[in-house]
């Protein structure tokens, strides 16, 4: 039997070469800013979260490539999407402790730091890349920055990061090959549509008969409900989805956003449960990212006021305008819109209702 060497805890962990990463360079210009090593070390905590988050995104992603996803690898991404979200909530609640600097406290060494910035933030980009946000996604200001900021080797990196397929992209061929888009010998989708007439037609009476809106906002309301049939009509006429597609109004494609709608119509049924949470763990990956972007920039704003940041940009305002912009699954935090209540669902015929349930008691109706 072969005899392991000892493991010690600082030599595992490289704890000298950690806790010796901190190089203040307030320190080098004769006196060192106080709060500029929390700075320091709050950073190389979110790029380790970062590190881990790729770790588990990648995974995520090969396992997704295979033409054939059984269950229990479903389980396992759920699984690893859940332990992402986690890690978010540490990289939000990580701004609270960066707000115990005050502005004066940053205004130390500032200076200092110029021209480094978050943009050359590689790990970060590398998972908006690795979600699906591409180049051609972002603002002209942000690949300006990219190609000034970034060192050639880090921006050869992204480019091939941003070549790779993304998260969105294996997600859409997973939910394009789901039998949910047709049915044999039923009509699903044209009985949905006949709920959404229903649903609208209910809708336009409320509006129609209340007597709290004056004929203006009648107008107006009844206009927003005739945009809503439109956007329906258009989900379920692949003309005007190409169009829409084409336009860049969405990202899924057709298939793929009737797999979403009916998994999200449907998903106590067992087989369905997983598919969903898959889905809704990306929706809330997109969500912490959006509040972590948001928090950033508020924070910011409450340091730096409207000064230009140390890489150059904008500060606050650049921040503001990234926070609803960069968000890969925009298309799922859309599906609410194609939803009907539970009561006007169509009823499922028995076999295909028997194929997504589990029967666990063996007294079945």
């Amino acid at each position: 039997m072969k005899i392991r060497t000892p493991v010690y805890y600082a030599d595992y962990l490289q704890l000298p070469k950690i806790l010796d990463a901190q190089a203040p360079e307030s320190v080098k210009h004769g006196k060192e800013a106080h709060d500029e090593t929390l700075f320091i070390i709050i950073h190389q905590a979110y790029e380790l979260w970062f590190k881990q988050i790729l770790h588990e995104l990648d995974s995520i992603r090969t396992i997704m490539e295979k033409p054939f996803i059984p269950s229990t690898d479903l389980s396992v991404i759920n699984r690893r999407l859940e332990r992402v979200t986690k890690i978010q909530d540490l990289l939000i609640d990580q701004i609270n402790v960066m707000e115990t600097m005050t502005s004066l406290d940053f205004m130390e060494f500032r200076d200092y730091l110029v021209p480094a910035s978050g943009f050359q933030s590689l790990q970060f980009r590398l998972i908006e890349a690795t979600l699906g946000i591409k180049a051609h996604h972002r603002m002209e200001v942000e690949k300006q920055f990219f190609n000034s900021r970034l060192k050639p080797e880090d921006k050869k990196t992204l480019e091939e990061a941003e070549g790779k397929i993304s998260m969105l992209e294996v997600i859409e061929a997973w939910l394009a090959r789901m039998p949910f888009s047709k049915f044999e010998g039923f009509d699903f989708w044209g009985d949905y549509s006949e709920a959404v007439k229903t649903m609208l037609s209910q809708d336009r009476e409320i509006i129609s008969t209340n007597p709290s809106l004056d004929d203006r906002l009648k107008l107006m309301e009844l206009k927003n409900l005739d945009m809503t049939e439109k956007t329906f009509h258009t989900l379920l006429d692949s003309k005007s989805f190409d169009v829409w597609h084409a336009e860049g109004k969405v990202r899924l494609s057709q298939k793929a956003m009737l797999s979403c709608v009916f998994i999200y119509l449907y998903r106590d049924y067992p087989a369905l449960q997983m598919p969903f949470k898959v889905l809704n763990s990306l929706t809330e990956i997109d969500e912490k990212f959006t509040t972590w972007r948001y928090r950033h920039a508020i924070m910011v704003q409450r340091i730096l006021g409207t000064k230009i940041g140390t890489g150059g940009s904008s500060g606050h305002e650049y921040l503001r305008s990234t926070t609803e912009r960069n968000r890969a699954f925009l298309d799922l935090f859309n599906l609410a819109t194609f939803l009907i209540p539970k009561s006007m669902r169509p009823k499922l015929p028995e076999k295909i209702a028997t194929q997504l349930d589990i029967v666990y008691d063996s007294q079945r109706p």
